[in-house]
C-alpha cells in the first residue's frame, strides 16, 4: 500500500499537481476503502407529509355524504308513512259504509261475492246441524267487555270455537256455509245446546267472508277432527257438500242456548302514525348531530 502511494505522489508530481494535493491523494488511499454502511436514499417523509391531510381530506368528506343518507332516508320513510295512512284511513272509511250498509239479497253468482267481502247479505232457509264445523280456538267478540278491557295487562278470555253450520237457501236452490258465532268449549258438542239448534226456515242476515290462506304460525286445518284454525272455503264446502259461500251471522241471529252471533271482526289496525312520528324523530336527530360535526366545526378540526 506505501508503495502505491509513493508511486501515485510521483505520478502527481510529474503531472505538475502541487505537495499538498499529492498528500491529500495519498491520505485517501492509506485510510483505504470507504467503510460498509447503510446505502442512502431519498427521504419520501416530505411527500408523505403532504400525501396524508389530502387522504384525510378525501375520507371525511366520504364520510360527511354518507353519514347524510340517514336523516335523508328517515325522511323519505316517513313520507312514505303519510302517504299509507291516507291510504288506511280511506280503506277504514269505506269499509265502515259497507259494513253499515243495508243487507242486499245473496247473489246466485259466486263471482259477485268477490266484490261483497264485510257487506251484509240476507238469506233465507233452514239449517243441516248434522255437519257442523269448528273454527278454533276462538274467543268472542265482545266490543263492550274488549273497551273495559282496554290497557289492562292481563284479561280472562274464555275460549272457545265458532259453529260453521251448512245453510240451504231457499230461493237460490242452494247450500251455503254460516258462522253461527262462538261457543264456549265446554259447550262444543251440540248435545249440550239442543235449544239452541234452530230448526226450520228461519231468515238470517250476515256478512259476506272471503277465502283466506294460512298466516304464518297458524297450524294447517285438521278435518279429520274437524278442527278448522282458517277458512279454507274450498275444502269446508268439499266436506260439507256446500258451495264455496261463507256469511257471518249477526247478533240478532242468536238464540238462547244456542251460538252467539256477530262474530265478525272488522277493526283495521292503524299505526302509521307512530311510525310516521318515529321516522321523522330519527330524521330530526340526525340531521342536527350531522349539522353540528359538520357544519359548525371549526376550520382546520
Amino acid at each position: 500500500m506505501a508503495a502505491a502511494a509513493r508511486v501515485l505522489g510521483q505520478v502527481l508530481r510529474a503531472a505538475g499537481a502541487g505537495p499538498a494535493s499529492a498528500r491529500a491523494v495519498r491520505r485517501s488511499v492509506l485510510a483505504g476503502p470507504p467503510r460498509a454502511g447503510p446505502a442512502w436514499r431519498p427521504s419520501r417523509c416530505g411527500s408523505s407529509a403532504a400525501e396524508a391531510p389530502a387522504t384525510k381530506g378525501e375520507d371525511d368528506s366520504f364520510l360527511q355524504w354518507f353519514l347524510l343518507l340517514i336523516p335523508v332516508t328517515a325522511f323519505g320513510l316517513g313520507t312514505w308513512q303519510v302517504q299509507r295512512r291516507k291510504w288506511k284511513l280511506k280503506l277504514i272509511e269505506e269499509l265502515e259504509s259497507r259494513v253499515m250498509a243495508e243487507p242486499v239479497p245473496l247473489p246466485a253468482d259466486p263471482m259477485e261475492l268477490k266484490n261483497l267481502e264485510y257487506r251484509p247479505v240476507k238469506v233465507r232457509g233452514h239449517f243441516d246441524h248434522s255437519k257442523e264445523l269448528y273454527m278454533m280456538p276462538r274467543t268472542m267478540v265482545d266490543p263492550a267487555r274488549e273497551a273495559q278491557a282496554a290497557g289492562r295487562l292481563s284479561s280472562s278470555v274464555q275460549s272457545g270455537a265458532y259453529v260453521i253450520t251448512p245453510f240451504h237457501c231457499t230461493d237460490l236452490g242452494i247450500s251455503i256455509l254460516v258462522n253461527r258465532g262462538f261457543v264456549p268449549r265446554k259447550k262444543l258438542n251440540p248435545d249440550t245446546r239442543q235449544k239452541g239448534q234452530v230448526e226450520g226456515e228461519v231468515d238470517l242476515v250476515g256478512m259476506v267472508r272471503l277465502t283466506e290462506t294460512r298466516k304464518p304460525f297458524v297450524p294447517e286445518n285438521n278435518p279429520e277432527r274437524n278442527h278448522w284454525h282458517y277458512r279454507d272455503l274450498e275444502a269446508m264446502a268439499k266436506l260439507t257438500g256446500t258451495d264455496p259461500i261463507f256469511i257471518d251471522a249477526d247478533f240478532k241471529s242468536t238464540v238462547p242456548g244456542g251460538p252467539i252471533g256477530g262474530q265478525t271482526r272488522v277493526t283495521l289496525r292503524n299505526e302509521h302514525m307512530q311510525y310516521i312520528i318515529t321516522w321523522y324523530g330519527l330524521c330530526a336527530a340526525t340531521s342536527y348531530l350531522w349539522f353540528k360535526k359538520f357544519l359548525r366545526r371549526a376550520p382546520g378540526t
